[in-house]
């Protein structure tokens, strides 16, 4: 029983390693096509052993949660998905919770079960943790992706308005400034924009096509950029100065962004001086004093 309770959270690693890792190459290169990237020139190569046996058993598991899961938490899924740049894709990310889920609770329980964890209350505190902790791991790492990407999107976006806005007023049109910023400017954003290029070009609407650049990235300042492009667009105004107007509030939130994380630094700063920092202070100031006093008063030993 130890020897199949092993096995069990071995395989459970191990399938939780493959369900990271493993990612739908033909939707990777699709998405790669449809924001400018020149696919690889590689002579096709067959399958590997995880994509011919390992990932077709998993299938059928989670098509099956896949109906018992609301359809209303399947849309949340893509949307986050979405949000963090769509680093896998539904299936696999169903799978990484499946097996987020089962490795941090069946493994436990088979171990409980052989008889190599005696069941305590200790035990079950311990089984209720892994079950958090198999539930929320796998929502923590795309909060984690969503907020990184969000984070490099907001820190390009002054300088890449304040390009869009040069080239406008120096007489490109509206589209080909979004794209010499395309070119100049590196990250998700430069990305985002391309794939917007590409969609205007393929027959998409601008208007469209930039409402969905917002929703993909969830900014707040470029989705109040997309709106007030296209309201000025509707009603026929200057974009050179809605962009204008649009730089100048996004240089200002950065500047505001930057002093609230300068206020909050003393906050921070606090928990590592009281614990660290004034304890070794109160040991070397105030050690050779107790020393003395133990000395000259024998009896206060």
């Amino acid at each position: 029983m130890e020897f199949l309770a092993a096995l069990a959270v071995a395989a459970a690693i191990f399938v939780f390693v493959l369900a990271i890792a493993g990612t739908d190459n033909r939707m990777r290169s699709r998405l790669d096509t449809l924001r400018g990237r020149r696919p690889s020139e590689v002579l096709p190569v067959s399958p590997s052993l995880s994509d011919r046996m390992i990932r077709p058993a998993f299938q059928a598991p989670v098509q099956q949660v896949k109906r018992l899961l609301p359809t209303s938490m399947l849309g949340k899924f893509e949307e986050r998905l979405v949000l963090a740049g769509e680093p896998m894709t539904l299936n696999s990310y169903v799978t990484l919770a499946v097996v987020c889920f089962g490795g941090f609770v069946l493994g436990p329980v088979l171990l409980v079960l052989a008889g190599a964890i005696a069941l305590s209350p200790i035990t079950l505190g311990l089984l209720v943790g892994a079950t958090i902790i198999g539930l929320l791991l796998p929502n923590m790492w795309l909060s984690q992706r969503i907020s990184q990407r969000q984070g490099l999107i907001i820190k390009s976006l002054p300088d890449a308005f304040d390009l869009i806005t040069t080239c406008v007023e120096a007489g490109l049109g509206l589209d080909a400034a979004l794209a010499r910023v395309a070119e100049k400017v590196q990250g998700p954003f430069a990305d985002e924009l391309s794939r917007t290029l590409r969609d205007i070009s393929l027959g998409k609407s601008r208007k469209e096509a930039m409402r969905e650049l917002g929703e993909r990235t969830g900014v707040p300042d470029l989705i109040s950029f997309v709106n007030a492009v296209i309201q000025a667009e509707s009603m026929g105004s200057s974009v050179g100065t809605v962009l204008r107007v649009q730089a100048e509030q996004l240089r200002v939130r950065r500047r505001q962004r930057a002093e609230a994380q300068a206020y909050r630094a003393p906050v921070k700063m606090l928990f590592p001086l009281v614990l660290c920092i004034f304890p070794t202070l109160f040991i070397v100031i105030l050690g050779p004093a107790v020393i003395t006093i133990m000395q000259d008063f024998p009896g206060a030993k």
